[in-house]
């Protein structure tokens, strides 16, 4: 359960307790699968063989050989992690006591911990109206309570527009020279557009989308006539949620997005972990890490469980 009033130290502290020393008994070599993709580092170039995963074909020297190549990569010792956080108006919202932001900053204070823990650097970009805020890669503990108070400390954004994923992508891009491992941390609820750019930072990157959501997203309870309003624009509307009709209607749009995004991400060869504000943030972080180490598994020739696919 999450805890929204608490000062970055003390917040910590108790998810060092309650949740980090857990996951590292858990994880144990899950730990790789979790922060490390099939490598970041050109070692070679082989040709292709049956299950290896095409986004890692060489399309210059496939060309040039009339055969497919694929470039085998070796793993740095260390990673630099990036957390790219949309703090747009969106993410203040929550249906019970705890919003998609309070979320966000827990999840990022357990990546963070587990990650300088081991000896990495961490650092972030932020996003309100634009982005406005970078936090340069270190690594330490104390680089980690300053994340956080950071974003403890930052007030709530007003509504004056509507998130731009695209220019946030394209902006965070040149200031991350090194490849990284990325988390966008987003509800990605955004004007469209911002695919191409995602694509083109996991091509360089190891990127992982973490879609924050509100179980009231996905489904209006009946709860007579409300007025609602765009977090992003401001925009009020009124609405009857007694209207089964419009419930329905409202959760069809809801499953209609939801699976756009899934399909875009899937298409970016993107791994998500989907995160709702009542959710367990230790048992959701372990089912991002078991699927990660299946699709590893895949990679190297396995095959994936129907009901892992997405």
């Amino acid at each position: 359960m999450y805890e929204s009033v608490q000062t970055p130290e003390a917040l910590l502290r108790r998810l060092e307790w309650t949740v980090i020393r857990r996951l590292d008994g858990m994880l144990h070599g899950d730990y790789r699968s979790l922060f490390r993709g099939s490598g970041i580092d050109l070692a070679d170039l082989r040709e292709y063989q049956y299950h290896d995963d095409v986004r890692h074909i060489d399309w210059n020297v496939t060309a040039r050989q009339q055969m497919p190549y694929v470039r085998v990569f070796n793993e740095e010792r260390d990673i630099t992690a990036w957390f790219l956080l949309d703090l747009s108006p969106s993410v203040d919202f929550g249906s019970a006591a705890i919003n998609k932001r309070a979320v966000a900053t827990e999840l990022v204070a357990v990546l963070a911990r587990m990650l300088t823990h081991h000896g990495n650097r961490v650092g972030a970009l932020f996003y309100g109206n634009a982005m406005d805020t970078v936090i340069p890669a270190r690594g330490g503990r104390r680089q980690v309570l300053h994340l956080l108070h950071r974003m403890q400390a930052r007030p709530e954004t007003k509504a004056a527009s509507a998130t731009n994923l695209q220019d946030f992508l394209q902006r965070a891009q040149p200031l991350m020279a090194r490849r990284s491992m990325v988390f966008i941390v987003s509800d990605f609820i955004s004007t469209p557009g911002w695919s191409k750019t995602l694509v083109q930072l996991s091509q360089r990157h190891e990127v992982v989308a973490v879609r924050l959501y509100d179980r009231m997203e996905m489904d209006m309870p009946d709860l007579g006539m409300l007025v609602v309003q765009d977090a992003e624009t401001g925009e009020q509307l009124t609405v009857d949620t007694h209207d089964r009709g419009f419930r329905q209607r409202f959760s069809a749009a809801a499953r209609y997005r939801e699976a756009a995004l899934r399909l875009t991400l899937s298409e970016a060869g993107i791994d998500a972990l989907e995160l709702a504000t009542d959710d367990d943030l230790m048992d959701a972080i372990q089912r991002f890490a078991d699927i990660r180490k299946l699709r590893t598994a895949v990679c190297a020739g396995g095959v994936m469980p129907r009901h892992m696919e997405h």
